[in-house]
């Protein structure tokens, strides 16, 4: 006989949400305030190997269903959305950085050498993949925008994690400003639409490891980089072309494929 889930999809919904903030919470308390390289590591691989498990957990506990509705298959599988999303925001993206250079609005020098700007690039990869990109899509657009999905036209599951998201950002601290809540929303909005029109989480990854990384390989976490006009960057280069071009890479893609209206399917629930 199949196993109904434990609690009514709002409550399960009410649940991960909350965990996901009391996670990450917690371990900003446990690794604290001050950076450095080191504790980015360790919070990266914490923060993965506590949400995925979570999300797992809920999963099977709370739902009763399979994995396989949260749209998260295999690399293997995913691999091409991966590389999808990355190239949706890294190509204008460049042309967002050439148009801002060659205007004089920013103005970009080296601190270090090549070889130690590549190394820091690759590094910041793997963590903005452990520590946001990976964790964030699973719990967001993998686990909240699928259940929203099963009760909702897909647009609406979009704007409701897109909410969520938001303000998980504002309880956790980091979204606390006008301009920062307009970011979360609008990154997430984007993201959603990309897993509403994709079927998984990768190209949502992969558009949100290429952001992340490109952000902070640029700001003061990279600290590899001296940024004048370092707002008109982040508006113009990281913002608004990226952003926009995307959705409109999207769109053109998918624009015979998705049905903004229609109803996510809910697999079978598992026995037991």
């Amino acid at each position: 006989m199949s196993a109904e889930p434990r609690l009514a999809l709002p409550w399960r919904v009410l649940v991960v949400a909350t965990a996901a903030v009391l996670v990450w919470l917690s371990l900003d308390a446990l690794l604290g305030s001050d950076y450095d390289r080191t504790t980015h590591a360790v919070g990266a691989v914490l923060t993965s190997a506590v949400v995925v498990p979570l999300v797992v957990v809920a999963r099977r506990v709370l739902d009763r269903r399979p994995w396989a509705g949260l749209g998260l298959p295999s690399l293997r599988a995913g691999w091409r959305h991966l590389l999808f999303g990355m190239a949706c925001w890294l190509v204008p993206a460049a042309v967002g950085f050439a148009l801002c250079l060659g205007l004089g609005w920013v103005e970009i020098s080296v601190r270090t050498s090549v070889g130690d700007v590549l190394r820091v690039a690759a590094l910041l990869v793997v963590l903005v993949f452990l520590k946001e990109a990976l964790p964030e899509e699973v719990v967001f657009r993998g686990y909240l925008q699928h259940h929203l999905a099963t009760r909702l036209p897909a647009w609406q599951a979009v704007v409701g994690q897109a909410v969520l998201f938001t303000g998980f950002g504002f309880l956790i601290g980091a979204a606390r400003s006008v301009d920062r809540l307009a970011l979360f929303l609008v990154f997430a909005l984007l993201v959603g639409a990309f897993r509403a029109a994709t079927g998984d989480v990768w190209a949502g990854i992969g558009l949100h490891v290429a952001f992340q990384t490109v952000a902070q390989l640029f700001g003061e976490v990279g600290a590899v980089f001296d940024v004048v006009g370092a707002d008109v960057l982040g508006v113009v280069a990281i913002g608004a072309v990226p952003f926009s071009v995307s959705w409109l890479v999207l769109r053109h893609r998918y624009r015979d494929h998705l049905n903004w209206n229609a109803i996510a399917p809910e697999p079978v629930p598992q026995s037991g």
